[in-house]
C-alpha cells in the first residue's frame, strides 16, 4: 500500500536522524562542540521537514517533562537540600534580575518597546540542565558548585516559563498592568509546589503498597506518574515543569522497588528527549534566510548576556556564599542557554504578540552562541578556575 510506503519514508527519516544524532553524541566525545550545538545547527541548516510551530510546542514541553524529571532524580532531596538557599536564591531571584537586565538592554541598545523586550528577557533567563549534562558527558563538577548549577537550572526553567506566562498575558490583554503578570507568576510557581509536594506524596504510598506483575512496568509507571502530576498542575493554572521537577527531586533518595532499572530508564529517555527537542526547535527556522539585523541582535543580546546580564544579576547573590571565587565565577558563566528559550519565543508566536517571529529568530541566534561557544568552553573554563571535575557514577 501507498500509504504504508509513505509512512515507511517518515520512520526511515525519524530512525535514521536519531542514529545520526547518537553517533554525533559520540563524536563530541573527542571534539569540544556540544552535541546539542550540532543538533540544532544542522537541523536549522537543512531543514527537510517544517513542522508546524504548535507541533514543536508540544513536543518540547513533553521532552522538558522527560529532561526535568530526570533532572531531579538525578539531583536527589540529600544534594538539593544542601545547597537549597543558593539553589533557590538563584534559580528565582537570579532568574528575575538576569530577565530584567536582558530586557533593559534589549530596549535602550537594540530599541524595543518594554513589552517585547520583557518577553525577550523572558525567553532567555532560564539556562537549560540538558546542554549542561550533554556538555560534560561523563564528567560532573564536584562539589556545592555542580549541586547550585544543576539544581539552578531545574529550578529556573519552571520561573522562566512561569515569568513568560505572565508577560504574554500582559502583552495580550487590553489594559494589562504589571500586577497581572507579578500575580501570575506566584500563582504559577504556589500551585506548582502544592501539586508537585502533594503528587508525591501519593506517589510514593501507591509505589510501596502497590506491586505489578513484571520489573518492566515499574519505570512505565513513574513516567506515567510524572505526566499525571504535570497534567494536574497545569489544569489547576499552575507550573507542571516546577512539580515534575519536585517529584524526580523525592524520588530520586527514595527506596523503592528497581530504583536502579527506573533511573537507567529515564537518564535515557532523557537523552532521546533532548535529541528530539532539538531537532525539533532547528526544523521550525532556516538559519542561511535570517536578515542581517536578526544575526547582528541576536549576537549582541547573546554576548550581553554571558558577560552582563547573567553575572550582574548573580553578583549579589553570589557574593555571601562560601565558594571560592573561581566557582563564583564558573557559575556565572555556566548559564547555558538551550531548548527552553526557544520554547518560551514559541509561546509568544503561539500567542501572536508583536514582533514574536523576530523575537523567535533572535532567541535562536543567543542559543546557538551559547551552546557553541560558551559550551564549548566550558571544560576550559573549569580547568582555568580551578572547578574540579571527575567521571560520573552512573
Amino acid at each position: 500500500m501507498a500509504e504504508l510506503s509513505e509512512f515507511g519514508a517518515y520512520v526511515l527519516v525519524v530512525s535514521g536522524g536519531v542514529l545520526l544524532a547518537l553517533l554525533a553524541r559520540k563524536l563530541t566525545e573527542h571534539f569540544p562542540i556540544p552535541a546539542p550545538a550540532l543538533f540544532l545547527v544542522v537541523a536549522a541548516a537543512a531543514p527537510v521537514i517544517v513542522p508546524q510551530i504548535r507541533t514543536v510546542e508540544r513536543i518540547g514541553v513533553v521532552a522538558l517533562i522527560v529532561i526535568l524529571f530526570d533532572g531531579g532524580m538525578h539531583i536527589g532531596w540529600r544534594r538539593f537540600r544542601r545547597g537549597a538557599l543558593p539553589i533557590a536564591s538563584l534559580g528565582v531571584i537570579g532568574t528575575l534580575a538576569t530577565a530584567g537586565v536582558v530586557a533593559a538592554c534589549a530596549h535602550y541598545l537594540l530599541d524595543f518597546d518594554w513589552t517585547t523586550a520583557g518577553i525577550l528577557g523572558a525567553a532567555l533567563a532560564p539556562t537549560d540542565p540538558a546542554v549542561m549534562f550533554s556538555i560534560l558527558g561523563d564528567k560532573e563538577i564536584r562539589g556545592r558548585t555542580g549541586t547550585i548549577l544543576e539544581g539552578e537550572a531545574g529550578v529556573n526553567d519552571p520561573v522562566g516559563i512561569a515569568l513568560m506566562i505572565g508577560m504574554l498575558e500582559f502583552a495580550t490583554t487590553d489594559g494589562g498592568s504589571l500586577w497581572a503578570v507579578v500575580r501570575e507568576f506566584a500563582l504559577q510557581l504556589s500551585i506548582g509546589l502544592a501539586v508537585g509536594l502533594a503528587g508525591t506524596v501519593l506517589l510514593v504510598v501507591f509505589m510501596r503498597r502497590v506491586h505489578l506483575p513484571s520489573e518492566g512496568l515499574y519505570p512505565l509507571r513513574t513516567l506515567a506518574a510524572a505526566g499525571v502530576i504535570y497534567g494536574i498542575a497545569s489544569v489547576a493554572h499552575g507550573s507542571g515543569f516546577l512539580a515534575v521537577f519536585i517529584a524526580g527531586l523525592a524520588l530520586g533518595d527514595l527506596d523503592i522497588p528497581y530504583k536502579r532499572q527506573i533511573r537507567r530508564f529515564h537518564t535515557a529517555l532523557a537523552s532521546l528527549a533532548e535529541i528530539v527537542v532539538f531537532v525539533a526547535l532547528g526544523l521550525t527556522v532556516h538559519v542561511t534566510q535570517f536578515g542581517a539585523s536578526i544575526w547582528l541582535d541576536g549576537l549582541v543580546l547573546a554576548v550581553l548576556l554571558a558577560f552582563l546580564a547573567r553575572p550582574l544579576g548573580l553578583a549579589p547573590l553570589l557574593a555571601p556564599l562560601r565558594l571560592r571565587i573561581g566557582e563564583k565565577l564558573f557559575i556565572a558563566w555556566g548559564g547555558l542557554k538551550g531548548a527552553v528559550p526557544i520554547l518560551l519565543a514559541a509561546f509568544a508566536i503561539l500567542a501572536e504578540v508583536d514582533d514574536a517571529q523576530r523575537v523567535y529568530e533572535i532567541v535562536f541566534v543567543v542559543v546557538g552562541f551559547s551552546v557553541v561557544a560558551q559550551g564549548a568552553s566550558v571544560p576550559f573554563v573549569a580547568s582555568r578556575l580551578g572547578v574540579p571535575m571527575r567521571v560520573a557514577r552512573r
